[in-house]
């Protein structure tokens, strides 16, 4: 259903509000919030904001960059794209792939390895301190005394690096279409 019509104002002002909003959601999330939580809140409440938040993070995220990419290719039919509309595309298309990758399996291993985690260091008197990097000892402690805790541990370090790579991939991917869509602007 591609149309070689140019697309109404509704439509670039929704393919605009899409991009921007799933723009704005990355920033905060990864560069501001996760830093001023990990710096005031115990670690066992960021962790439980963190699996409230992240999920519902990146499936809005997921959505935000599906429908960016479908009102991008309705207006852009293949056979008519150049070698910057192409490129574009395939940025879409890595960016929805990328992000439902993420939503659908390393953010959720990650929510659940965490609880896991934070129901053992319950059970050792853990999880209140303020801040990741407090109490390192006992934490260290802690894995080398418990199997399942330091397998967990593993793991959750794992996910956490393939979650964290994916977010990244798909704010590059938003950072290059923002770029396109400045660099296609008339005026502002």
């Amino acid at each position: 259903m591609t149309t070689d019509r140019e697309p109404t104002y509704s439509v670039k002002l929704a393919q605009l509000l899409l991009l921007s909003t799933y723009w704005g959601m990355q920033i905060w999330v990864t560069f501001i919030s996760s830093f001023v939580m990990d710096n005031h809140l115990n670690r066992h409440t960021y962790g439980f904001i963190q699996s409230r938040l992240v999920p519902f993070y990146l499936h809005l995220g997921s959505a935000c960059a599906f429908f960016n990419l479908t009102i991008y290719a309705i207006y852009h039919p293949s056979d008519m794209l150049n070698d910057r509309e192409s490129f574009q595309i395939f940025i879409l298309f890595v960016s929805v792939t990328v992000a439902a990758v993420n939503a659908q399996w390393f953010g959720q291993m990650t929510s659940e390895i965490m609880a896991d985690m934070h129901l053992i260091e319950q059970a050792c008197g853990l999880g209140q301190d303020i801040g990741q990097s407090s109490n390192r000892e006992a934490y260290a402690k802690l894995c080398e005394t418990d199997v399942k805790y330091r397998h967990l541990s593993g793991r959750l370090w794992l996910y956490r690096l393939l979650s964290s790579l994916c977010n990244l991939c798909c704010i590059a991917c938003n950072f290059c279409s923002l770029s396109y869509m400045a660099e296609n602007l008339v005026t502002l």
